[in-house]
This record gives C-alpha cells, structure tokens and sequence, in this order.
C-alpha cells in the first residue's frame, strides 16, 4: 500500500477540489484509522452498531487539522466506498466539531463527477435540513456509551470556510509539522 501522504497532495483546493482517501466506509461499525507512522490502515476499535457511520468518512492527505490527524471529510455518496480508495471531492462545506476540547474539523464533499444525480449537490443546502440533522446527531453523540458529554457540534460552514480550514492545515504541515 501507498504512504498516501507521500503520493497524494491536499487537491486544488483553491478551487473547491480535493483528494482524499476513505478510512470508514457509510454504514460502517469499525473506526478504521490512518496510521501515519506506519503508512497503513488500522483497526482502532469495534463502535456499537448504533454509531455506524452515516457518511463515508475520510482524510485529506498533507494536512494536519487542529487535533494531530489529518484534516477529516464526510464523503457525500449513495453508495459505501471502501477503505483506501481515494478521490477528488468537490468541497461544499464544513462541520466544526469539537472532540475531547480539540477542534475536530470536517470537511464535506461529494464526488468530484457523481453522474448518478448530474453533479447536482453543490452546497450544503442540496443535501437538505434532515441530512444535517442526522450528521449533528451523529456527532454529537456517538461516544455517548464511552465518554459522554465530549463531543460538541458547533455548527456548519460552508465551502469558503471549509477552504480556510485546508488552506490552514496544510499550513500546519508546511511550518514544520510533519504527517
């Protein structure tokens, strides 16, 4: 398997494009994890089946969000897409997310060609207030049977505010952080 960080790049961002790689596949039980000093994915733990993912869930390659990691998205799609494949998403928005006091952001794209619905998502809008809803809740509570009460949804951005964000964690990496 590919070090993803060496063989990919952030995307172009600028223009509301971006690669990146899936780690948790939508309807998904097992948190699976980039492990960046190995270059490989890993099974960090079993969740209850309750707190299935709800979106495809991934990481932008070269980049370092406020928590350590790799700067999350929420891959937008009706179908799973297995871990390790990556894509060119066209971003729509953010979720700012807090974790354990740590700012937790997550990028929210679709495919970059999605000919199923003709390209039609383009802001976070498209996707409807429902589908927020669920992702908040998500969120909001799915250490709840762990670690209650330390996860916090502070609210959706949309795709200039998410561009700051990629623009600010790949900063992280430029400065001297290293992924």
């Amino acid at each position: 398997m590919a070090d993803f960080n060496k063989v990919l790049v952030p995307g172009d961002w600028q223009n509301g494009v971006i690669n990146t790689v899936i780690e948790i596949p939508q309807g998904s039980a097992l948190k699976v994890e980039w492990d960046r000093g190995r270059a490989c994915f890993m099974l960090d733990r079993v969740e209850p089946a309750i707190f299935a993912k709800p979106v495809n869930y991934g990481f932008i390659p070269g980049t370092l969000d406020e928590d350590g990691d790799e700067l999350d998205t929420l891959v937008v799609c009706h179908e799973p897409i297995p871990t390790g494949v990556w894509l060119e998403g066209r971003v729509i928005g953010v979720l700012n997310f807090i974790d354990d006091g740590e700012a937790d952001h997550k990028i929210v794209v679709v495919p970059a060609d999605d000919r199923d619905n003709g390209d039609s998502i383009k802001t976070l809008d498209d996707l409807g207030e429902r589908w927020k809803q669920k992702i908040e809740h998500h969120f909001n509570h799915y250490k709840d049977l762990k670690k209650p009460g330390t996860t916090v949804v502070e609210g959706w951005g949309d795709a200039e505010a998410a561009k700051l964000i990629i623009q600010e964690s790949i900063g992280r990496v430029k400065t001297g952080l290293t992924v």
